[in-house]
């Protein structure tokens, strides 16, 4: 077998690859957020989970896509596991449509329909409007391209002929039970290795169409990628936080269940699926219609996958709440308070595949951002009631802990966004990129002005004088508005369409106005020797850095709202 041919071999894999991934990544583009609409929407009940994942998974050619909206729901609380569970019983239906499509493209020379689709598509990718489908129709010429490519050097490799290939099948016994498991072992070392399912079927039906590996051990390297794009995933989830970990988990448990009970009718199983799409295992070469019943062979992989697929799912889906209960107890959340530590919930997983769902997930973990600083806040409320001085430097040393994670966290979120801007991206989802660096930035100041309050409020502690109970009463408002501030904040980050940016605003000019009201009397106070020049110093900073925190949750609210800014 010559370079050239390996070469082209390889070549094609990576063209049939890239043009899956081009295609699933335009589609998500162009109805990215009209599919996690439908995953959110249509998960009420177990069978229309199933359905959902199979619909999408399908129009998305891609059951990682799927499985990566499906965890940051469940991360987000919008779905539970249980729903997760049937949505990845359906994306493992729904990605079988890959198989047929490719047996269709080893079936009839599909590079025909190759140049055509071509020319249209580099004619859209002209157009503003239409770009994202021009990139769709560029990821299927370049799959079929490949598809069409690999079929062609299946018949120039001549394996059929090969005496060393044909040695090595020969050393295994078809009917051997131990045969199966050892092809079954191969696959998914193989899916581990590439990792592409998708190549690994291509090859597989290479193998098959050509004649030198019998279908036994074709569909059993078939199950064995099954097993291998689990295995990938759940290496992938144990860097993630706990409902990532157990989705993965019950996706692998998923399709370990359904090669156990596949492999103990193995040979009735595959004959069925045999009889299904009338190819005859029985034939030999010397048979007259041999070539013909040979071409039926990447048809049997496509059906057996997707029986494999829609049997497992038929039997398991009616045990979804156990298979929760089994992967909750296998997987238990962590003892420690994971607020305590810098750790990213969501974009640490490292289930992204394509820049639209990263974007996704990195809202997600600004809304995360924004929800740990309210907390860093209240934390100061409590600070100043404090009077005992141990519980004081406790919390003190808390809210420092809370401020050195969020310097981490502004930086970490801003690096994964800029690495998610340097791929090809809509207009829609840059200006979301913008909006959320702006974000995560105005948060960032947020965390500094608390941990600028628990500064002032520690100086005062340590000090000789005490605030009045007037002093007490002003500063509780101050906070209280504040706070108020930060909760609308939050709000508006997790749902902008039904919070009314009004009353951030209104809250605004409500502490601004406090605050001169306050900055007045302070002055009136210290002539009247109510109090000391430095307590009036303390006092005052609070204020004002108060006011100064209301600032920086107007800027967020309005990068999240994408309102013109206003001046201070």
């Amino acid at each position: 077998m010559s370079f050239w041919i390996i070469f082209k071999l390889i070549g094609s894999l990576a063209l049939l690859m890239y043009g899956m991934k081009s295609m699933s990544e335009s589609l998500q583009k162009m109805a990215g957020s009209q599919l996690r609409h439908v995953l959110q929407k249509m998960t009420t009940n177990r069978l229309t989970g199933m359905l959902t994942g199979t619909f999408v998974t399908a129009a998305v050619q891609s059951s990682t896509a799927t499985t990566v909206m499906t965890v940051s729901f469940v991360n987000a609380g919008l779905l539970s596991l249980a729903q997760a569970i049937s949505v990845v019983m359906g994306a493992n239906i729904g990605t079988t449509l890959t198989a047929w499509i490719m047996s269709a493209g080893f079936s009839f020379n599909i590079t025909d329909f190759v140049y055509p689709t071509f020319f249209i598509a580099i004619i859209l990718c002209y157009t503003k409007k239409q770009k994202s489908l021009g990139d769709f129709l560029f990821g299927i010429a370049f799959m079929f391209l490949g598809l069409g490519t690999l079929r062609q050097t299946g018949i120039d490799m001549h394996l059929s002929e090969n005496q060393a290939v044909l040695h090595f099948f020969s050393l295994f016994n078809p009917e051997s039970f131990l045969t199966t498991l050892i092809f079954l072992l191969i696959g998914s070392i193989m899916t581990m290795g590439v990792q592409s399912s998708a190549a690994i079927m291509a090859i597989t039906m290479i193998l098959c169409s050509s004649g030198v590996l019998p279908i036994y051990q074709g569909i059993a390297l078939v199950m064995g990628e099954n097993i291998g794009t689990t295995v990938t995933s759940n290496i992938v989830a144990l860097t993630a936080n706990t409902p990532a970990r157990r989705a993965a988990l019950a996706h692998m448990f998923f399709n370990l269940f359904g090669v156990l009970w596949v492999l103990c009718l193995f040979h009735p199983f595959v004959d069925m699926v045999c009889g299904f799409v009338g190819y005859d295992e029985t034939m030999t070469k010397s048979a007259p219609d041999f070539l013909a019943n040979a071409s039926k062979l990447s048809f049997v992989l496509a059906a057996f996958h997707t029986s494999f697929n829609v049997a497992n799912t038929g039997i398991l889906i009616w045990f979804i709440p156990q298979i929760e209960k089994l992967v909750c107890k296998i997987i238990k959340p962590k003892k420690t308070d994971e607020e305590e530590d810098f750790r990213l919930h969501f974009i640490s997983s490292g289930f992204l595949e394509t820049p639209e769902l990263s974007v996704l997930e990195a809202q997600k973990e600004t809304m995360n951002f924004a929800r740990r600083i309210h907390r860093m806040f209240g934390f100061v409320m409590q600070l100043i009631e404090i009077k005992d001085g141990t519980q004081f430097v406790k919390l003190f040393s808390r809210i420092e802990k809370y401020e050195n994670i969020a310097d981490s966290m502004e930086i970490e979120i801003a690096k994964y966004l800029d690495n998610v801007s340097n791929a090809h991206l809509s207009p829609e989802t840059k200006g979301k990129i913008r909006a959320m660096l702006r974000e995560i930035s105005e948060i960032e100041s947020i965390g500094d002005s608390c941990y600028n309050l628990a500064r002032t409020i520690n100086h005062k502690h340590n000090g000789d004088e005490d605030f009045t109970e007037q002093q007490y009463r002003h500063i509780r408002h101050m906070f209280d508005l504040t706070n108020e501030a930060l909760a609308q904040m939050n709000a508006l980050i997790a749902d902008p369409h039904t919070t009314d940016v009004n009353v951030t605003f209104n809250l605004e000019n409500e502490i601004n106005n406090f605050r001169d009201q306050l900055k007045n009397q302070n002055i009136t106070d210290i002539n009247n020797r109510y109090y000391d020049y430095q307590t009036g110093v303390y006092y005052m900073d609070i204020i004002n850095e108060c006011e100064k925190l209301g600032d920086y949750v107007v800027n967020v609210v309005e990068a999240r709202t994408n309102t013109k800014e206003r001046k201070e």
